[in-house]
């Protein structure tokens, strides 16, 4: 089963897609992003699109069970969903790679980015990463994906809407004035280079949450310049330097690319960020998302922003950033 079924309610489209239940568990000595596999390039590669086995997304999608009627609808799963292959190693880190290697990562965004946001049944594309076992991850092997929802996703719905808001009654960006006074403030601050600025928001959600925003009003990687494109692979692996320098062993997060809708609509006042989430506040304790998070989406931070920040900031100098 691969479709989209809608919840009236929320008003949001849930993805059912069972058959990623039937994923096999990969052999201990054998992987299909390693060269000599025979599913990715045995003379190997730099960083590589890679469709995905078991995508809850594609193209050609199979028509939704009969299941529709009256409060209840359905849709076909079009979108598209790849993996992002970030090193043909299979125990390489993110931290690990080469200026040439990030800088082709981010270019590897950007053209995904590119080909998603160019098809017109495709309404949001939407990179990220997810890191460590304590978020699900199975396959060590370094990747992110990419998705091509068939719809606007509601988290990004409530921050365009709050950007419109805000951009009607001021004229303003409200990512550029945030970064404006982040800066200004300097408390949370972690590092920056000309092109971005890495900080834990004044409202963040978890104990060592990053944000890391374009210090140049863009929408979206497509948008970037070439030194901008530099800048955020150098910036995305300094990220994941300083949290494995934070404890000294590596960091289970989920990096999430926040880009405007494909169609300009909304370039004017929503601003490309990425947002960390490592579900940790503090050596050896899970934050957990419990019933307030997940049931009410009221999410409680058990630490305080400006003294995660100073051991991020820390972190930082140990990583050489």
């Amino acid at each position: 089963m691969a479709e989209l079924r809608y919840n009236p309610i929320a008003r949001d489209w849930v993805m059912v897609a069972s058959h990623r239940q039937g994923r096999p568990n990969m052999p201990a000595d054998w992987c299909p992003f390693c060269p000599g596999s025979g599913r990715v390039p045995d003379g190997g590669y730099t960083v590589l699109r890679y469709p995905n086995d078991f995508p809850a997304l594609s193209k050609n999608p199979p028509e939704p069970d009969d299941v529709a009627g009256g409060l209840f609808e359905t849709a076909p799963s079009y979108g598209r969903c790849e993996v992002l292959l970030y090193d043909p190693r299979h125990n390489a880190t993110l931290k690990e790679l080469g200026d040439s290697q990030v800088r082709e990562l981010a270019r590897m965004w950007r053209d995904v980015y590119a080909d998603m946001e160019a098809d017109p049944g495709i309404k949001y594309v939407y990179a990220f990463e997810n890191r460590g076992e304590m978020v699900g991850v199975t396959m060590p092997h370094p990747h992110g994906q990419a998705y091509g929802y068939p719809f606007l996703p509601k988290r990004i719905e409530e921050e365009i809407s709050g950007a419109k808001a805000h951009y009607d009654r001021t004229g303003g960006c409200i990512f550029c004035e945030l970064l404006k006074a982040e800066r200004e403030d300097g408390r949370r601050v972690i590092f920056e280079n000309d092109c971005f600025c890495a900080y834990i928001p004044f409202f963040s959600q978890v104990a060592y949450g990053l944000n890391v925003t374009a210090k140049r009003h863009l929408p979206s990687p497509t948008a970037m310049t070439e030194a901008e494109l530099d800048s955020l692979g150098e910036t995305v692996r300094g990220c994941a330097a300083l949290y494995d320098a934070l404890f000294d062993r590596p960091m289970p997060y989920m990096m999430c690319m926040h880009a405007a809708p494909p169609g300009g609509e909304h370039d004017e006042y929503y601003h490309f960020h990425i947002e960390f989430v490592p579900p940790v506040r503090g050596e050896n304790r899970q934050q957990f998302f419990a019933s307030s998070e997940t049931g009410a989406g009221a999410f409680c931070n058990p630490t305080c922003p400006e003294e995660k920040a100073k051991e991020l900031r820390e972190a930082a100098k140990r990583a050489g950033l």
